[in-house]
């Protein structure tokens, strides 16, 4: 399913949102630029988040927890976290406010992130994306707009549809797929006995949790 849009307009323009989404490709640019040059893999390894390493010495890369959140394997995947970005950000950034709202979306990346690690401690390859923070603005949507409702692309091949649906249904429905395929992906992992690399899940279904928990929390305690 790829979202197109949403049903909320936004009461104030969202720069932190754009501000995000603008330095997410400045950063691709730039790796675009260090591909040409046979530089990528390092600027990957020194500014991504490399599970093992990190349990080894976690307060050796700290900082890697905030870089690893603007690098990207591609321009689908680039592309497509900053569709959902685009979509769902600028709502959260409306109703939580632009600052608190930056801060946020950080706390999210770096949420997911240890979750990734927790799961995958043995893993030599470097994580990165903007996934896992995006999760995180996924959940706290799912909570703040339970009745938004999304206009979604749902391809069947030649039978491409457009239909709208719930926000709670989509989010839900992309929550329990990055679970299940998280579980999917560890299994497979031991039964091999080895890192089979991929789609960081865990760190998709860590950054929502962190997300829905967070804002969950504010709305309870009358803080949104």
């Amino acid at each position: 399913m790829i979202p197109l849009k949403d049903n909320i307009n936004s009461r104030r323009v969202p720069f932190v949102n754009y501000l995000l989404i603008f330095a997410n490709i400045l950063a691709f640019y730039y790796q675009l630029n260090l591909n040409s040059l046979g530089q990528l893999d390092s600027l990957i390894r020194v500014y991504g988040i490399v599970p093992h390493e990190t349990i080894i010495d976690p307060f050796g890369n700290l900082s890697n927890l905030i870089t690893s959140q603007f690098l990207h394997g591609g321009w689908l995947h680039l592309i497509g976290n900053m569709l959902y970005l685009y979509i769902f950000g600028d709502n959260v950034e409306d109703k939580i406010g632009h600052i608190r709202y930056f801060i946020f979306y950080l706390l999210s990346g770096i949420a997911a992130s240890i979750s990734q690690i927790y799961f995958n401690q043995n893993s030599l390859m470097p994580m990165i994306g903007a996934s896992g923070a995006i999760a995180g603005v996924l959940g706290s949507y799912f909570v703040l707009f339970p009745r938004a409702r999304v206009l979604t692309l749902i391809p069947f091949g030649f039978f491409t549809r457009i239909v709208e649906i719930p926000a709670i249904f989509f989010l839900g429905f992309w929550f329990l797929m990055q679970t299940f395929s998280g579980t999917a992906s560890l299994q497979a992992m031991h039964a091999i006995g080895r890192d089979i690399g991929g789609v960081a899940w865990f760190a998709h279904a860590g950054g929502f949790l962190f997300g829905f928990v967070y804002v969950l929390f504010r709305k309870l305690s009358r803080n949104l």
